[in-house]
């Protein structure tokens, strides 16, 4: 929005420079908020950005004489082949891997979920589900209907 602004604010239009405000008003956008963004320090972020954008140029041209013209869907699975990995957008789920030789719970229906009488079995299944709410469902298997 600053360099936009900036960018724009001396053009002249009927004579005259066009000017902060007017461009403001038609951004919606109150003139304060130009001048506290535009004397605002920059961020942690744009600072490290600002450092590691000419190495990454230099990079990217030292790789182009070389001649890898690599697009980003295989720089994709070429780090993933690699086991590397960029920075993580979202939290991935990490499911526990059970270990074969352990102890298992015992199977106290032996893999009979028919009740001789309502409310004389309760079955459950976890499923994860990725929303923000957890979801557990159980059931009596003498209600349950069958599809």
């Amino acid at each position: 929005m600053v360099a936009f602004i900036d960018a724009n604010k001396d053009d002249v239009v009927e004579g005259r420079p066009l000017g902060v405000e007017p461009i403001c008003t038609l951004l919606q956008v109150a003139p304060s908020t130009y001048y506290a963004a535009k004397d605002r320090a920059p961020s942690a972020r744009a600072v490290s950005d600002s450092v590691l954008t000419p190495e990454l140029v230099t990079l990217w041209k030292a790789a182009r004489r070389a001649g890898l013209d690599i697009g980003r869907n295989q720089t994709c699975w070429l780090m993933r082949a690699a086991g590397i990995e960029g920075a993580i957008r979202t939290k991935r789920v990490k499911t526990t891997r059970p270990d074969p030789a352990s102890a298992r719970h015992p199977d106290l229906v032996r893999r009979e979920c028919t009740a001789t009488a309502p409310h004389r079995l309760w079955v459950t299944d976890l499923t994860f589900v990725p929303t923000w709410a957890s979801v557990a469902t159980s059931a009596s298997s003498s209600t349950r209907t069958r599809g």
